[in-house]
């Protein structure tokens, strides 16, 4: 696993977007798979920086999406398949016919969620998976003691997490749906690439978890540790809690230019 401490969100955000044009360059139809929350907004905003200034073309990209409310209707403006579409798509220029998602309206749920993860596996996989981390280190709505080799399901939220995403919705906490579909672990685990983008002092604890900690399920995002190609980007106050934080700055400082992220 790479770790890499920049100085703030949006330095954050400009690293990974890069690493995200670059993967476009070379590959101009690759699925990129995305996450809802403010924790990413950073990354779409300056990829859609290089979009509208010709330094990448994402005419073929395609979007795939992490979870889903199960329950709310599709146009709802708090689905995820709605926060997509006004953070990712529309600034991108990307159509909905170039993006795929789990329903969370369909009424066999379960089967809902094995379709998904054969769109996945057809679409050719996910080829770079964008994460973000709650503070329990829960990734998708894995929430911990989720299974590390779980594929897309349908999971209970914690009542932290619904207390989290309530401000979403007017800050009722009774608005939050109990339920998500979520691409589980095993399922993240099957992309090329995985960077993790964690932001503010508030995600120190989980991040030191997932990094330095052992691989267990009680931090559902410690299993990136078990991945080839994992990317931690982590700015200084998400990086407090790291014991190996100086070890991570000078590798990353050492790093062959060309080798990206």
């Amino acid at each position: 696993m790479e770790v890499v401490i920049v100085p703030d969100a949006k330095a954050g955000g400009e690293l990974i977007a890069e690493a995200m044009a670059q993967l476009l360059r070379r590959k101009p139809g690759a699925l990129l798979g995305v996450a809802t929350g403010s924790t990413p907004l950073p990354v779409y905003e300056a990829l859609a920086a290089k979009v509208r200034s010709g330094a990448v073309d994402v005419t073929r990209a395609r979007i795939a999406q992490l979870d889903e409310y199960v329950g709310l209707p599709a146009d709802h403006p708090e689905s995820y398949r709605s926060v997509l579409r006004r953070e990712v798509l529309e600034p991108l220029g990307i159509g909905m016919d170039q993006f795929t998602g789990p329903d969370g309206t369909a009424e066999d749920v379960q089967g809902a969620c094995e379709a998904y993860d054969k769109a996945l596996a057809d679409a050719g996989g996910v080829d770079l998976q964008l994460l973000g981390i709650g503070t329990d280190g829960h990734i998708g709505f894995n929430e911990p003691c989720s299974s590390l080799a779980s594929r897309t399901r349908i999971k209970t939220l914690t009542e932290q997490t619904r207390i989290d995403n309530a401000r979403f919705f007017d800050g009722d906490i009774g608005q939050v749906p109990h339920h998500v579909i979520t691409q589980g672990i095993g399922t993240i685990l099957e992309a090329r690439h995985l960077v993790l983008l964690a932001t503010g002092e508030g995600k120190a604890d989980a991040v030191a978890a997932t990094v330095e900690g052992p691989v267990a399920a009680v931090c559902p995002a410690s299993a990136l540790q078990l991945h080839p190609h994992a990317t931690v980007v982590v700015d200084e106050a998400a990086a407090s809690k790291l014991k190996l934080a100086d070890y991570f700055r000078h590798t990353y400082a050492n790093k062959p230019e060309w080798q990206g992220i």
